[in-house]
């Protein structure tokens, strides 16, 4: 058997240096968004404020996260602590499902009788929002290749429309009075943050269930292994991500008499690395005739039975 264990724990600096800055800008824009939801009787505000309260959440699961995950693996943790962003990354979809239901809920109600807003109070407030949303995803650009990571930055782009959508809304109040535009566009920004939030449970409970990964094909995978030479089956294959970027692969190769083990192995993982970018590879070579009695089962019985 090889055992090919390659774990990225490493993680940028850098980029955790970002997003606590942008955290940072994020938790002020907040309690601006509120006071000023409330001062103005926005809704469209307060459902932007809601979902940067969101952002916040994220942001400060995604540090968290990140910092455990660095953490070396031990005796109770054999594979690490991968998982970490996993679970930030569900809880942060989680709670954006919730946020969404409010919105919607408030929404619907206030589209029944709009109240009066003060719409030039609750754009000054969206443009500040909007100027911390383009500024946040402008520092995250390009690093979100890990579910968590993307968590956060879908996140602040949904935060950057709905603080468009904010803005939109305050000019038709402002322009034309049309004061159900407000319940409106909090329509338009629930219905964008449900569909990321949906999505990304979704996803993270697959890297949860042991889901392999969506970029690669059991079945392609597996075609590739039986087309080795001297392989004749391939069973017990299993794909999983620990942390929903770094595949892990194992599977047992039947392996013919005929040719040497260690050549088998060799190919085989320098293939799964080449083709299809899984470094984490454990096989386990098996000869035709080979058999596990019992496997499942229990203790197996060997006593010679009673005539």
């Amino acid at each position: 058997m090889i055992d090919s264990h390659v774990h990225d724990r490493s993680r940028s600096s850098d980029t955790e240096r970002r997003i606590a800055i942008v955290l940072a800008l994020t938790l002020v824009t907040t309690v601006a968004e509120v006071v000023g939801g409330v001062v103005a009787n926005s809704l469209a505000l307060l459902a932007d404020a809601g979902h940067m309260f969101t952002d916040d959440l994220a942001l400060a699961l995604a540090l968290a996260a990140a910092w455990l995950s660095r953490r070396p693996p031990d005796p109770g943790r054999t594979y690490g602590y991968q998982r970490a962003e996993i679970l930030a990354a569900l809880a942060n979809g989680v709670t954006l499902v919730v946020v969404c239901g409010f919105i919607f809920w408030e929404a619907v109600r206030r589209l029944a009788a709009p109240p009066e807003v003060a719409s030039g109070l609750m754009g000054a407030v969206a443009a500040v929002g909007l100027a911390v949303n383009l500024a946040g995803v402008w520092l995250l650009r390009g690093r979100h290749a890990g579910l968590n990571a993307r968590a956060v930055f879908l996140h602040l782009v949904g935060d950057l429309l709905g603080s468009v959508g904010a803005l939109t809304a305050a000019a038709a109040i402002a322009l034309f009075g049309w004061r159900w535009a407000d319940p409106v566009a909090s329509l338009a920004i629930g219905t964008i943050i449900a569909f990321g939030s949906v999505r990304l449970v979704l996803e993270s409970v697959h890297v949860l269930m042991e889901g392999t990964p969506p970029h690669l094909d059991a079945e392609e995978i597996r075609a590739e292994l039986l087309s080795l030479a001297g392989v004749s089956d391939v069973h017990d294959l299993h794909l999983w991500s620990l942390g929903g970027t770094v595949p892990l692969l194992t599977a047992h190769l039947v392996v013919d008499h005929s040719v040497r083990a260690q050549e088998v192995l060799r190919t085989a993982t320098a293939r799964m690395a080449d083709r299809f970018g899984i470094a984490h590879v454990t096989l386990q070579v098996e000869s035709p005739d080979f058999n596990i009695v019992g496997i499942g089962h229990g203790p197996v019985d060997t006593r010679t039975p009673s005539p």
